[in-house]
């Protein structure tokens, strides 16, 4: 398979796209993949993991790094802009087997070619470390300036973020120092630059250097430096300093060596081959570099946001993706980022803890958008009206209850996947009892029914605010309590002193009652389960009226004024993902009939959405009608094509969870992978396109490989540690 996807023209709009689909990244850092000329009004962006700051009133958002990426050539006084004069010749390529990123650029005038090239990676090798090179000639003798340096001009969507920024260039070595006023968080960036001798002029962070180039004479510069904040070390500026300065005129090739060589520790046991589909193989592996490159291994106990790395967009923050779509990739891969993820939420349990206090409420109600710590960064005006330009007040901060059960789902995978009972004495026992707490104290019993009810919530959909009894979030509920429940049990063989707890003795009759009188909606006479209280009554109109009704395309359809939100149209999967997960409790016919209305009824306006109907699709074992969902999930990286407006928010970025989802899709659904008295076992239905499915998977500390034909199905162990 060809692991190089590319652009052969150039586009001078297509910034914000190439962004996503050409970033480079190591779970540290991400680096969108424009161009090396390109300023803040480009998006470019160094991304850092786990790092936050606030301005003023704005939203808090991760910080982006001076962007040490930044050159440009002028030949003859010419600025070479592609944005500014179109280039005779344009291509620029990921390798994403091994996330290099490169591009060519040829400028053409009355005396004749002028090219520029270059190339970039961060290690993966080593977090911290990134590394250029670039390489200018022409046709005809000219003279050639080249700026290059870090860039202090940052782009930020709620900043400027940085206070102070300060340069030196101490013995070819520049160091740029940024201070965050707000957060008092400090971001050091250094670069070495290596192959240019000639004099130069440096002006705030920026070399100039002046050559006089004979014809096909071709200039190269290669350059390597260091990322550190003082998130990573007391002393970030010393370790920058230390590692950069151990470079040499051989260390870009070496360190460039180290970052693939970790690239090829990560195929061999991520690496999926789809025999028969080319499209859907090439999506497929390239979703997974996209969940590798903003996999968090050089930290524990940290979470990865809703839009990876590729920049500030949601605030950086954690949503529910993390657990209910992309968790399962690594805990297949790679379990210790698996278990990082874990580590966070449990880690983040005391403000979980605080926040239902005060709204009320007892046991952990996790925040909607996460940050670093558990800080919730929902803000209760979440969206911006196209009409009136003002913040237009939601709920998805206050009443998406179901974002704790979400947490509950992802311990209790981990710990049935890695059987490390471990982390529930390492807090995760408390965090899922505190989650079931949390649920309890939202039941309400009705005087004249015999069932708990959960109201005022806003589920999946999020289109229809403020709804009674959403199935998905009673659902989840229900499955916490029992969660507990078993946590519980565990922890009476497992340490039998912590079961000993009277506290914990009197919840387990309380998660009991809870977990058997929990109102769940049963299937009408057509087998539909309604969504929410309600529902049924609501406008029933085709997507397209809907659409029609729209007199700005950038309008949210939700909330209280949204055009959808008097009609059955939702945003995504709700039902359908309550039935995906739930798939063994219903009959086939149920799980087909509810596919066939809300699928229908679906805008599929979040990139979440796709996945679950694909899987959903596989249970009732149509996996040609999951086909499609499984490529919109596959593709939407490559394609480009998500969402960038939520009323005047930009939202654009890449979509880790499509990618975690899509290979759900792939693993759980078309080869049927699932877990069985501590074994592994496969029922495949591949779509009818396809001649075979090979991955390999870890489970329990142990290497499966997985082999589907048309004709022959097998799983082996292939290594036990």
């Amino acid at each position: 398979m060809n692991f190089v996807i590319s652009n052969t023209s150039f586009h001078k709009d297509s910034y914000l796209d190439d962004g996503n689909k050409f970033l480079i990244g190591n779970g540290y850092m991400g680096v969108r993949g424009t161009l090396d000329e390109y300023r803040k009004d480009k998006f470019p962006s160094v991304n850092l993991a786990g790092i936050y700051d606030k301005v003023s009133d704005s939203w808090r958002e991760p910080l982006n790094a001076p962007n040490p990426f930044y050159t440009y050539i002028e030949v003859d006084t010419n600025k070479c802009f592609p944005s500014e004069e179109t280039p005779f010749n344009h291509k620029q390529e990921l390798n994403f087997r091994h996330g290099i990123f490169s591009r060519k650029t040829s400028w053409k005038n009355e005396k004749g070619l002028i090219h520029f090239k270059s190339e970039r990676f961060v290690s993966m090798n080593n977090c911290h470390i990134y590394g250029c090179k670039f390489s200018a000639f022409s046709n005809y003798d000219c003279n050639l300036s080249i700026y290059t340096g870090i860039d202090k001009d940052v782009w930020d969507i709620n900043g400027p973020h940085y206070t102070k920024i300060s340069f030196k260039d101490i013995d070819n070595l520049v160091l740029c120092n940024a201070y965050a006023g707000n957060s008092h968080k400090t971001v050091i960036v250094t670069r070495k630059d290596f192959f240019l001798n000639e004099a130069c002029e440096f002006n705030d962070g920026i070399k100039k250097f002046n050559l006089h180039l004979k014809a096909f004479e071709e200039v190269t510069l290669t350059y390597l430096g260091a990322i550190f904040t003082s998130n990573d070390s007391l002393n970030p500026e010393d370790e920058a300093i230390n590692i950069t300065c151990g470079f040499n005129e051989n260390s870009y090739e070496i360190e460039k060596k180290k970052s693939i060589d970790v690239w090829e520790e990560l195929w061999d046991i991520c690496e999926v081959n789809i025999d028969g589909d080319e499209k859907a193989n090439i999506s497929m592996n390239y979703s997974l570099y996209h969940l590798n490159s903003i996999a968090p291994r050089h930290k524990d106990n940290l979470s990865i946001p809703a839009r990876g790395l590729s920049g500030q967009v949601y605030k950086g923050a954690i949503f529910w993706d993390s657990e209910m779509f992309m968790l399962d990739y690594y805990l297949y891969t790679n379990p210790k980022v698996a278990k990082s993820l874990i580590e966070y939420r449990i880690e983040s349990l005391p403000l979980a803890i605080l926040k239902a206090k005060e709204y009320g409420h007892s046991g952990a109600f996790y925040p909607w958008e996460s940050q670093e710590g558990g800080i919730e960064a929902c803000t209760y005006y979440n969206v911006i009206d196209v009409f009136t330009k003002r913040p237009q007040r939601t709920y998805f901060r206050d009443k998406q209850y179901h974002i704790s059960s979400a947490i509950v789902y992802g311990i209790m995978k981990y710990i049935n996947h890695t059987l490390d009972y471990d982390i529930l004495i390492n807090g995760g026992a408390e965090t899922i009892i505190e989650c079931a707490k949390f649920y309890l104290s939202l039941l309400l019993k009705p005087f004249y029914k015999d069932k708990y009810e959960i109201l005022d919530v806003v589920g999946p959909d999020e289109y229809h605010e403020r709804v009674n009894n959403n199935a998905y979030t009673n659902k989840m509920a229900k499955y916490t309590f029992k969660s507990a429940l078993e946590c519980i049990e565990i922890l009476k063989n497992y340490s039998p002193k912590l079961y000993e707890n009277k506290k914990l003795n009197e919840l387990i009759k309380d998660f009991t009652t809870a977990y058997e009188k929990i109102y769940i909606p049963c299937p009408d006479d057509n087998g539909i389960i309604e969504q929410f209280d309600g529902y049924f009554k609501l406008e029933d109109v085709s997507l397209d009226n809907l659409k029609s009704r729209l007199i700005d395309p950038r309008e949210y359809w939700g909330g209280a004024y949204g055009i959808a939100s008097q009609t059955k149209i939702i945003k995504q999967a709700d039902v359908v993902t309550m039935l995906e997960i739930f798939h063994d409790e219903y009959d086939e016919n149920i799980l087909k009939n509810n596919f066939n209305y809300y699928e229908t009824r679906t805008e599929h306006g979040s990139s979440l959405s796709a996945c679950m109907h694909g899987l959903l699709a596989c249970r009732f074992n149509e996996p040609n009608i999951a086909y499609p969902f499984f490529l919109k999930s596959a593709e939407t990286e490559i394609k480009g094509k998500g969402k960038k407006w939520a009323g005047l928010i930009y939202i654009g970025g890449t979509h880790p969870a499509a990618s975690g989802g899509a290979y759900k899709v792939l693993v759980q659904g078309f080869a049927g992978l699932y877990f069985k008295d501590g074994k592994p076992k496969i029922k495949p239905c591949l779509p009818e396109n396809w001649n075979g499915l090979y991955f390999k998977f870890l489970y329990n500390n142990k290497k499966y490989q997985v082999s589907i034909t048309k004709n022959h199905s097998k799983i082996e162990e292939i290594y036990h540690g």
